[in-house]
């Protein structure tokens, strides 16, 4: 299927999204989806034009997305808190056509503002109907950009083919029903919050709820005023949540997703133990997508991300590509109808990247007897220390154990004895200071001596990246030596 035919398959009647005060049925969807791509054909988008799209969490994101891909260019979602100078690399290193913006942006290329869609589409700016243009569902749909932690960022290309085909396996790992209204916070230039939060309800005909950015408190007054039943969100908003949260404001929900990074094992149990409703979950990466894992509906198990979605393999490897037996640790490889089409521009990091046909995700895992997967770290996050293998999640979810313990993450400092030793960042509740001699006394009988933090630090915030992660990599610049 062809993306934006997903519109075609809600009731024309139903409302399709709801943003602010709006209430956008399907049928005016696919009006204002036609309205835009009318108007972006005139400004000579064609098929193949890489086309930018910077846009905070919107009806007009989804309507400028769709109508791109209609008429065969490809979208390139931006971060919106990228700076001029990582935009115009994007921008260069696609050889970008036009930016489709919510302002002006500083940057060398051609655009199209436009901030309100109902004003300066259907009022001020009418165009002539643009032709059906000849598409298949492997044509690129969008190119998305990595955070570039190992690097300048790298260019994703996704198919139609691609998205429809994990959209439609996020519709079944969740069995979705028609009534289904999801809570879209996490930004939607990420691929985790674009496929799960929106274009599964889109390809099932539910409802999407837009919320245009993470407000705590706004955060929960949306999901009880418009009834949301299907949440996704990344740990740091479950340990809000959970602090803030009540049964009343979560009556309507059907089920919580877990996504983005590790969900510590001790926030899951608390959160159920709260609310009576199981967190669920799931893994993937944008090269994928980006759904690759899902813990089954009623058969989660915690500390996992659960079994394959239909139309994906996975497999746990050695460095020599040879697949591991159950519980032994190794590289998570995929492949299936979700994997990419490699790198822009860039065959030789695709070739590195897809082996035949496996995508090597760059995680470490081990695989249980009934075929759950689990994560254990990122190859680039595993500590050495005197030669032995440490893994920060590990060490993490021993932390969140210790009394008042909101955030934790564990990252490995050069150290001349032994290469490398464990440094644990901390937050704890309003008002509480970390007392480090019982800090270290709680993990002593928990973790073997080489694992035990050498460095103990406590921060008031984890600095994280757009979508909420927590970003290691900040944490390792801020406190180098």
């Amino acid at each position: 299927m062809l993306l934006h035919e997903m519109i075609n398959n809600g009731n024309p009647e139903k409302t399709a999204i709801i943003y602010k005060d709006k209430k956008i049925s399907y049928k005016e969807f696919k009006e204002s989806v036609n309205s835009l791509r009318n108007y972006l054909y005139a400004q000579g988008v064609k098929k193949g034009d890489k086309v930018g799209l910077f846009y905070k969490n919107s009806a007009e994101f989804i309507f400028s997305y769709m109508a791109i891909v209609s008429l065969g260019g490809v979208v390139v979602p931006f971060n919106i808190m990228l700076t001029p100078r990582e935009l115009n690399y994007i921008i260069n290193d696609c050889k970008m056509e036009l930016i489709v913006t919510m302002k002006q942006l500083e940057v060398d290329a051609k655009q199209v503002v436009l901030p309100d869609l109902y004003e300066d589409i259907f009022v001020k700016k009418v165009a002539p109907a643009a032709p059906t243009i000849d598409m298949v569902e492997d044509d690129e749909c969008v190119i998305i950009y990595t955070s570039g932690t190992t690097g300048s960022p790298k260019g994703a290309v996704l198919t139609h083919k691609n998205l429809s085909e994990n959209a439609k396996s996020v519709c079944d790992c969740v069995q979705m029903p028609k009534e289904e209204i999801s809570f879209a916070v996490l930004p939607m230039f990420h691929s985790f919050s674009w496929t799960t939060m929106v274009l599964a309800e889109i390809y099932f005909g539910a409802t999407v709820c837009v919320m245009e950015m993470f407000v705590p408190g706004d955060a929960l007054r949306t999901i009880a005023e418009n009834k949301c039943t299907l949440i996704c969100g990344v740990p740091a908003m479950y340990t809000f949540y959970l602090a803030a949260g009540t049964k009343e404001m979560f009556s309507n929900v059907r089920i919580f997703v877990s996504g983005g990074a590790s969900l510590p094992v001790e926030v899951l149990k608390q959160f159920e133990t709260k609310f009576g409703i199981r967190i669920m979950e799931g893994y993937g990466l944008s090269e994928a997508s980006p759904v690759v894992c899902f813990n089954p509906m009623g058969k989660g198990k915690p500390g996992s991300i659960g079994k394959v979605i239909p139309r994906v393999e996975a497999k746990i490897v050695d460095s020599e590509g040879n697949e591991l037996p159950v519980g032994e640790i190794g590289e998570l490889v995929v492949r299936g109808t979700n994997v990419m089409k490699g790198y822009l521009n860039l065959p030789e990091e695709t070739a590195k990247t897809i082996v035949d046909g496996w995508l090597h995700t760059g995680d470490l895992g081990f695989k249980d007897s009934e075929d759950y997967f689990y994560i254990v770290d990122r190859i680039k996050d595993m500590i050495i220390v005197s030669g032995l293998n440490v893994y920060p999640k590990e060490i993490e979810e021993e932390i969140y154990k210790f009394p008042d313990v909101v955030e934790a993450a564990v990252v490995g400092v050069p150290d001349e004895k032994r290469g490398e030793v464990v440094a644990a960042f901390v937050v704890l509740k309003d008002g509480k200071e970390l007392d480090k001699k019982e800090f270290l006394s709680f993990l002593k009988p928990r973790l073997a001596s080489y694992k035990m933090p050498r460095q103990v630090y406590q921060l008031d915030v984890l600095p994280k990246n757009a979508t909420g992660k927590i970003a290691k990599k900040e944490i390792r610049k801020k406190f180098e030596k």
